[in-house]
């Protein structure tokens, strides 16, 4: 019983004797299998199978290259080599969990007329070559959706392709000089492809679309390492090996490679018929801009680089033009080193200078071409725009010292001005730094002055709001006295009008004693005159004693003797107590009033002060943004 891994997962699949598929025990999907009855070829299938399952799709294809040399009639085998030239990967459904396929190398070939496919077809079992055609149709349909994408982009000048991150997730120092770059090209009016810019945008979307329209519109590719590892990383090679394919398909394009930190000899084996730049040199930076301009802008396109330091393996041999040392015409020489310097080969210009000098060792035009060559200048005028003094060339000094007084001038010439330029930019810079420092401070005070007035700004809504329950509560204190005020006011009518019954009564029962004195009356007279006024007028009597002293008077009144005075005594004081208790209230509401009124001032000077800090606030941010 043969052991597969599962090609979607990399689960162990247990395969019995005969058969042609199987289903994965972890991820769950029904898979092809290869029928293979040798061990060595087993073990190769496994291999390519692991490099395929890690997105390195070329080595995987020479695996199964290989295993069709020797075993040329397994179907599973074609499908494996269909699977690594669309670059296939299995990836989870976040909202299925289950395997789907992914394409990273898409092609403007429909699967279904890929050639490996069609044999995959012809040697498959009816098992098999129902679930080749089901996932070709996928394949197929993923390939339509990024081919639409990809050609809503606008085509791309140059390709940069670098290794983002390190293996712990850290940027690499590629990624730093490939954004120079980037922004180099940029500055130029070149429409760049820079991972980390071109795609900052597009986070969470599958990546192929923009990188397949990128690879396919681009004439130019700089791939940039600082390791050799780094050239090798999977998607590093995904993106360079498919731009050498178009190459090799016949698309006018160039790749340059271009290192740092590591020997040429280590660069890929695929670029060994290609010149590196090293980015160690002087001057690589403006020097690998302006030849790509010149690519670009001229329109040519080849697999050749431009070489400013080209690999010590493929460096150009001078050729022996039959000129040795001691004498002899420098003329064609020299035309031989101007040809060079127009082409970049700054190698080989510096190198057919020596031969001039070992000719004629004082012939300045030699010294000067050997400076352009240093400077990787192709015109005699760009000397201007060297970067540092000239005289701090040895070139430079010796062509001064050997030159006629007009070529010497001139040169004097180009190295003041350069001086000048540097000088200026110099005094720019230094301009821009103190500028800057200035402007920070600003900002920072700005920042500052901005954090006060936020401060002051919520102790003020603190205060407002403090102030607002304030009111509300002395708001509710004075609805409260207003009920209480009513309610005395009830009371007091009342009590009034009781104290006038009790009055009247009082008069009638004088009258009546007054009466029955004068005349002649019996007693059942004097019984009715006591029951009709004198006990009433003892319960009312009783009442209004009750009254004044639940009111806070200080009534005495003796029962058997209530007489008339210590009656008009206690109304008074119970009509006294109801006035003062309602002056009180109203008094008391008055000085809420009074404090609400304050308050209301108050907050609403607040209320002014946060627009004002509000006022501010936009200003300094505007000011700021200006």
């Amino acid at each position: 019983m043969a052991i597969f891994k599962c090609k979607m997962c990399g689960g162990a699949l247990n395969i019995e004797d005969n058969v042609t598929t199987a289903t994965c025990d972890y991820c769950g999907r029904e898979q092809t299998i290869p029928k293979l009855n040798d061990d060595k070829i087993e073990r190769l299938y496994d291999r390519a199978d692991h490099f395929r399952r890690s997105n390195d799709f070329d080595k995987a294809t020479a695996l199964y290259e290989q295993i069709l040399d020797e075993s040329g009639d397994d179907a599973e085998s074609y499908w494996s080599l269909v699977l690594c030239r669309y670059g296939i990967e299995y990836v989870k459904d976040p909202t299925t969990q289950k395997r789907v396929p992914t394409v990273h190398r898409v092609q403007y070939t429909s699967i279904f007329d890929d050639e490996n496919y069609v044999c995959a077809l012809k040697h498959a079992d009816i098992h098999q070559k129902a679930i080749y055609e089901q996932e070709a149709a996928d394949i197929n349909r993923i390939q339509k959706g990024i081919l639409e994408i990809s050609q809503k982009e606008e085509p791309f000048d140059v390709f940069i392709c670098y290794k983002e991150t390190d293996d712990q997730g850290r940027r690499t120092h590629d990624s730093v000089y490939a954004a120079e770059l980037y922004h180099e090209l940029t500055r130029e009016g070149f429409k760049v492809f820079f991972a980390r810019i071109t795609l900052e945008d597009k986070l969470g979307v599958a990546y192929e679309p923009y990188i397949f329209a990128a690879l396919n519109s681009s004439k130019v590719m700089v791939v940039l390492g600082t390791d050799p590892k780094y050239f090798n990383a999977v998607w590093v090679k995904n993106e360079w090996s498919r731009y050498l394919a178009l190459i090799k398909s016949g698309e006018k394009k160039m790749l340059i490679p271009a290192y740092k930190d590591m020997e040429a000899y280590d660069l890929p084996q695929e670029f060994s018929h290609l010149q590196a730049q090293d980015m160690n040199k002087l001057g690589f930076m403006p020097d690998l801009v302006r030849g790509i301009k010149k690519i670009i802008q001229d329109g040519r396109g080849t697999a050749q680089a431009v070489a400013t330091a080209p690999a010590p393996a493929l460096a150009p041999t001078p050729v022996n033009m039959g000129y040795a040392g001691g004498g002899g015409d420098t003329a064609p020489l020299l035309k031989r080193v101007n040809l060079f310097l127009e082409s970049n080969d700054w190698n080989s210009a510096d190198a057919y200078c020596e031969k001039v000098l070992d000719i004629d060792p004082e012939n300045a035009q030699a010294y000067v071409y050997k400076l352009m060559a240093q400077l990787h200048v192709s015109a005699e005028d760009d000397l201007v725009n060297s970067q540092f003094p000239l005289d701090s060339c040895a070139p430079y000094k010796n062509a001064v010292r050997f030159a006629d007084e007009a070529l010497a001038n001139r040169l004097t010439e180009y190295d003041r001005l350069v001086k000048e330029r540097i000088a200026e930019a110099e005094r720019l810079h230094r301009e821009q730094v103190r500028e800057a420092e200035r402007q920070r401070q600003i900002r920072e005070k700005r920042r500052q002055e901005i954090n006060k007035l936020q401060s002051d700004r919520a102790q003020l809504k603190e205060a407002i709001t403090k102030q607002s329950k304030e009111q509300e509560s002395l708001r509710t204190l004075i609805k409260k006295n207003e009920t209480e005020i009513e309610c005395t006011t009830r009371n007091s009518v009342k009590q009034k009008i009781f104290a006038g019954i009790v009055l009247l009564l009082c008069v009638i029962a004088c009258v009546s004693f007054i009466q029955s004195v004068s005349t002649n009356f019996d007693g059942s007279g004097a019984i009715a005159i006591f029951c009709l006024c004198i006990i009433p007028f003892i319960v009312f009597s009783v009442l209004m004693f009750k009254a004044c002293n639940g009111s806070g008077g200080k009534v005495f009144i003796n029962l058997p003797t209530c007489g008339i005075f210590s009656l008009i005594y206690s109304i008074i004081t119970l009509l006294k107590s109801s006035r003062r208790k309602i002056r009180q209230l109203v008094q008391e509401n008055t000085k809420h009033r009074t404090k609400i009124d304050q308050i209301e001032q108050r907050v609403a000077t607040q209320t002014a002060q946060i627009q004002e800090i509000d006022q501010k606030i936009a200003s300094i941010v505007s000011t700021m943004n200006e």
